[in-house]
C-alpha cells in the first residue's frame, strides 16, 4: 500500500470546501510516495453540509471517477492531520488504494452476509451506524459475529440535522446500491476488510475511576440496585464522599459530574490501577432511586456485571491517548518474536508472513511496517476544551505518530471490538511494509 491522500477544508459553501479538497488530493496523487489509482474514498462532513450530502457526495464522484468506492457519515466535527473542525461547515476525505477482493462497502440496502460471498470473508470492519436505531449496540455485536476477527471499528453518526450515511459500491463490490444514490439514514453501513489488509486498532478512554470496581449483585434492567450486596445509592454517595441529607446540592452536582464504566461478568479489569481496560464501556448516571436505594443507567445492566463510578479527567485522557499511540509504534517495530502456533490480530499476521517457512515455536524477525493512513473517531464530548484547546487531541496523535495521513469524526458514541462506547477515542491505522 501506498500512502493515503487527503484533503481537508472549511466554507460556508460546500462547493467551494469541495473544490479545495479535490484539489489537495490531485496535488498529492500526483506524488510517486501516494496511491495514484485508490478505488476507496473515506468521507465525513460536520452536520453543516447534512442537508447537501448527495449533491457533495454527486459532485465528488463525477470528479473522482476512479474512486468506484464511498463510506463515511457525518459529525458535529470532522479531523484531518493535526486540524479539527468543530461546530463549523466542513468535510474531510481519504482515499485508500486496496486490491478489490480485500474489501466490500455494505448497507442496509446491500448488507454484508454472514460466511462472506464470492469468495471475500470479512476479516474486520469500519463501521457508521446511526444511534437512532433500535438496538444499535446489538447491532454492533451481531456485525462483528459476521467478521473472523470479531473485530469491528468506527463510530454513530452525530448531526443536529440527518444522520446520514455514506455507502456506496462500485468495481467489485456488493449488488444493490445502484439505485440508492449513496446517501443513507438508519441502521448500519460502512467497510469490511479481508484478512490481506493489515491495520491495527486501540481504544482509548477519556474517563478515571474515582473508586474501586464493584460486582453488581441486584439490578433491574437499567438500575443497580446492589453493588457487593450494599445499595448502588449507598456505595455511590461513600464513594463520592457526599450526602443527599447534608448538602444535596453539591451531592447532586457531584454525582452528574460522574459516569459509570460497565464491565461484563466474564471481562478483566484494567491491567494498571487507575486505568479502564477496553471492555469498560462508559454509560451516564441517568437518575437516583431514592425508594430503592439505586443508581439508574444509561445502559441494561444484569447481575455479575462490575461497575467502576469514574470522572472524566483530562489529564487522564492525554495519558492513556498517547499510551495508545506508543503501542500502535511499538507493534510496527520490527523486532524478534517466538512464532505463534495461531495468529492473532494484525502483529500476529506480521509474525506469521515473516516466519511461514519456518516451524511453529521458531524464532524469527519480522519486518518494519509503517502507517499509510490512519482513522481517528473520537467522542464528541471530547473534542475541543476537553484536551485544552482546539486541535489539541489531533496534535498529541500527530506527534507520537508523526505526519501520517489522518481523517476522522467527532461521533455521538464510538465502536471498538464488539461494543459502543462513550468518551472514547478509536484510533486505526493502515500499514504496510
Amino acid at each position: 500500500m501506498k500512502l493515503c491522500p487527503t484533503g481537508h477544508a472549511t466554507h460556508p459553501q460546500w462547493r467551494m470546501a469541495a473544490a479545495l479538497v479535490l484539489a489537495q488530493l490531485r496535488a498529492q496523487m500526483a506524488l510517486p510516495a501516494y496511491a495514484q489509482a485508490p478505488a476507496l474514498g473515506l468521507l465525513y462532513i460536520t452536520d453543516h453540509y447534512a442537508p447537501q450530502a448527495q449533491e457533495l457526495l454527486d459532485h465528488l464522484s463525477a470528479e473522482l471517477p476512479e474512486v468506484t468506492d464511498w463510506s463515511g457519515t457525518v459529525g458535529v466535527g470532522v479531523c484531518a492531520g493535526n486540524a479539527e473542525y468543530f461546530d463549523e461547515p466542513a468535510l474531510s476525505v481519504m482515499l485508500v488504494e486496496l486490491p478489490c477482493d480485500q474489501y466490500r462497502v455494505f448497507s442496509g440496502v446491500a448488507p454484508l452476509p454472514r460466511g462472506g460471498t464470492g469468495g471475500f470473508v470479512a476479516h474486520t470492519a469500519l463501521v457508521h451506524a446511526d444511534g437512532d436505531t433500535p438496538d444499535v449496540a446489538s447491532l454492533i455485536a451481531e456485525m462483528a459475529e459476521r467478521t473472523t476477527s470479531g473485530y469491528v471499528f468506527g463510530g454513530l453518526s452525530a448531526s443536529r440535522t440527518g444522520n446520514v450515511q455514506f455507502a456506496v459500491g462500485g468495481s467489485g463490490n456488493l449488488a444493490g446500491h445502484g439505485a440508492a444514490g449513496g446517501v443513507f439514514g438508519g441502521g448500519l453501513s460502512g467497510v469490511a476488510f479481508g484478512a490481506g489488509v493489515a491495520l491495527l486498532s486501540r481504544v482509548t478512554q477519556g474517563c478515571q475511576p474515582v473508586g474501586p470496581t464493584h460486582r453488581i449483585t441486584a439490578a433491574k434492567d437499567n438500575v443497580v440496585l446492589q453493588l457487593d450486596g450494599e445499595p448502588a445509592l449507598d456505595v455511590l454517595l461513600h464513594t463520592l464522599d457526599v450526602s443527599l441529607e447534608g448538602d444535596p446540592q453539591q451531592a447532586v452536582q457531584r454525582v452528574r459530574a460522574t459516569l459509570a464504566g460497565l464491565m461484563d461478568a466474564d471481562g478483566t479489569p484494567g491491567e494498571r490501577t487507575g486505568h479502564f481496560g477496553t471492555d469498560t464501556r462508559v454509560r451516564h448516571i441517568i437518575g437516583l432511586d431514592g425508594v430503592r436505594h439505586g443508581v439508574a443507567l444509561a445502559d441494561m445492566v444484569e447481575p455479575g456485571m462490575r461497575l467502576a463510578f469514574c470522572q472524566r479527567n483530562v489529564a487522564a485522557a492525554r495519558a492513556d491517548l498517547m499510551r495508545i499511540c506508543a503501542e500502535i509504534r511499538e507493534e510496527l517495530a520490527p523486532g524478534e518474536t517466538d512464532l505463534l502456533p495461531q495468529g492473532q490480530g494484525a502483529r500476529a499476521d506480521a509474525r506469521q508472513e515473516a516466519g511461514r517457512d519456518a516451524p511453529q515455536g521458531a524464532h524469527v524477525t519480522y519486518p518494519e511496517r509503517h502507517i499509510v493512513g490512519a482513522l481517528y473517531v473520537s467522542c464528541s464530548g471530547r473534542g475541543g476544551p476537553h484536551f485544552g484547546g482546539p486541535g489539541a487531541e489531533l496534535q498529541i496523535v500527530r506527534h507520537a505518530l508523526g505526519d501520517v495521513p489522518l481523517v476522522g469524526f467527532f461521533a455521538g458514541g464510538e465502536i471498538a471490538h464488539h461494543h459502543l462506547y462513550g468518551y472514547t477515542g478509536v484510533l486505526t491505522v493502515f500499514c504496510s511494509d
